[in-house]
């Protein structure tokens, strides 16, 4: 049944509008009716009790922000009205590892299948790499995509070529400016203008970034770390790597990022190229292409084999947040992470700004001091760096989750930590670092959507499930991005970036073990080769993050 309103967490004071309510409207929840004395639009809040200026504000069960100006019971709690605020945390208080480990019988036996690498990890896809090691090599990889892409059969971008040439015949035709304006173009076929030369790769990805050079050497260090992570990933089965020669990210750090995750020797394919050395543009590319080809004829040997859930590892993302992704999108998503971490997967929680609040309870559940005292150092430290430049975590709400109803940063976080479920944290990892263990695994990366997707997969993300309540298209070059609507609106609206739909929480259809089920079931389909959304628009961002100053 579909309700008016939601209360989150027995401990809160405010409600949560699940669709508009005009003023004078009157809300019920468990016995309790208040009287809306403002017009609440679907996803903000409203006041349960007045609150006098400096009066807390309790969601999800935690503190979210203080009132700047008195609420009336029934009142709209805004920008105006609620200041940022969170209660302090102290890592070493008593361990809280007990959790209530779902019940996952019927996924016990239950396989994906996927392509195994030499080094016992499953990989959910099977793509080379072209890389660059410094952003003077990103021509270099351009042109290498031209010259490999559509021969073959890999290209699967829409084009708008023809609404352009549709476009100027209309001018030659001497239309006016509000008759264009006024024209219907029509659509591009999308798909694959060939059929693949190699089957059993699902595609040559090439990555450009605008680092190794020209800032500080711990940037030059951690982008070699982030593109070991790639070349070492599950998903790929080799790599073609252009080096200019000079720059900060030499060849040897990247060997020695590659090592450190590879203890039993790196067994994949890797061709790396220093135009320097090489000299000419044509004998670098003409070298590229034929060491990539090759490289593509033995990484189409492999074949997918079915494999225990236990192998997958799961990036838990969020972005475009709006007031429903932490009551509906994020705890489904939790209930996946606690299924997967119950049948001995790994989970990633990343996005440090948008834990902050609710650091308490995820050092309650670190399994020990050191891992407690780890997260707290970290969140502590870059919190300070926001704060030297003249920012902060409080300026993290984007104009869009103010617009839906994510008024103050501890709010945004306290329904951006649920994707983590209620497990205990067996890791912290600074970045790039990897995973290297099952369980749930804290990630420091910024909260910046791309720049915290591209991280969790360098980390070891075989599949990233991305919820969000505004949309965006983002995607990963490697991983399968799982785009998760947290209202049937959205799901509605662009039907064509969105892959599931958990807007039925809010409308009453589903529970949030219902929804994290049917999720956990698309997952499995996702890593045995069925395209999300994201790959079949060939949205392929990547963006490391830069920590340092330029130099």
């Amino acid at each position: 049944m579909k309700h008016l309103v939601a209360k989150i967490h027995p401990d809160d004071n405010v409600l949560v509008a699940l669709q508009d309510l005009p003023i004078g409207t009157p809300v019920t929840w468990e016995g309790t009716t208040v009287t809306t004395t403002a017009k609440i639009p679907a996803k903000h809040k409203l006041a349960l009790q007045f609150l006098a200026p400096g009066d807390p504000v309790h969601m999800y069960g935690v503190l979210v922000g203080k009132a700047a100006a008195a609420i009336e019971v029934g009142g709209l709690l805004t920008t105006s009205n609620i200041r940022h605020a969170t209660d302090s945390y102290d890592e070493h208080q008593q361990r809280r590892l007990e959790w209530p480990v779902p019940d996952v019988s019927q996924w016990q036996e239950r396989t994906f299948r996927g392509y195994h690498r030499a080094d016992g990890s499953v990989g959910t896809a099977n793509y080379w790499l072209v890389i660059p090691l410094v952003f003077c090599e990103n021509r270099n990889i351009q042109v290498l995509e031209e010259a490999l892409v559509n021969d073959l059969g890999y290209a699967r971008r829409k084009s708008y070529q023809p609404q352009t040439q549709e476009l100027i015949s209309l001018l030659q035709a001497g239309k006016s400016v509000e008759e264009i304006l006024a024209t219907d173009l029509h659509s591009a076929e999308n798909g694959q203008h060939k059929p693949r030369l190699f089957p059993n790769v699902d595609g040559i990805r090439f990555l450009t970034h605008e680092g190794g050079c020209g800032g500080i050497r711990q940037d030059a260090q951690t982008l070699c770390g982030l593109l070991a992570g790639y070349i070492t990933h599950p998903n790929v089965a080799g790599a073609t790597v252009l080096s200019l020669g000079c720059q900060n990210a030499q060849v040897s750090m990247l060997q020695d990022e590659i090592n450190k995750r590879s203890p039993n020797g790196f067994q994949k394919p890797l061709y790396i190229l220093e135009q320097q050395k090489i000299g000419t543009e044509e004998a670098l590319v003409s070298t590229a292409l034929r060491q990539t080809f090759a490289g593509l004829m033995l990484a189409n040997q492999q074949t997918r084999q079915p494999a225990p859930l236990s192998k997958l590892c799961i990036g838990l993302e969020c972005g475009g947040s709006d007031g429903f992704s932490g009551i509906s999108a994020n705890p489904a998503v939790g209930h996946v992470s606690d299924l997967l971490v119950a049948l001995g997967g790994s989970v990633i929680l990343a996005e440090f700004p948008e834990l902050c609040g609710v650091e308490q309870e995820l050092v309650d559940r670190s399994v020990d001091t050191a891992t407690a005292e780890r997260f707290s150092s970290l969140m502590k430290a870059y919190g300070d760096s926001a704060v030297a430049v003249g920012s902060g975590f409080d300026m993290n709400p984007s104009p869009g989750n103010i617009r839906d109803g994510l008024i103050t940063d501890a709010m945004k976080s306290a329904g951006a930590a649920r994707k983590g479920g209620s497990s205990p944290v067996v890791a912290v990892l600074d970045y790039p670092e990897p995973v290297t263990q099952p369980g749930l695994n804290l990630l420091c990366t910024p909260g910046n959507d791309v720049e915290s997707t591209t991280a969790e997969v360098g980390s070891g993300a075989t599949v990233v499930l991305f919820t969000t309540g505004l949309g965006t298209p983002t995607g990963n070059p490697i991983a399968p991005v799982v785009k998760i609507s947290s209202n049937t609106a959205l799901a509605q609206r662009m039907p064509d970036i969105i892959d599931l739909n958990t807007g039925t929480v809010i409308d009453g259809e589903e529970t949030i073990e219902q929804a994290g089920a049917r999720i956990l079931d698309y997952v499995v389909r996702v890593a045995s080769g069925e395209e999300v959304a994201a790959v079949r628009h060939g949205q392929t961002d990547f963006i490391p993050w830069k920590r340092g100053v330029s130099l």
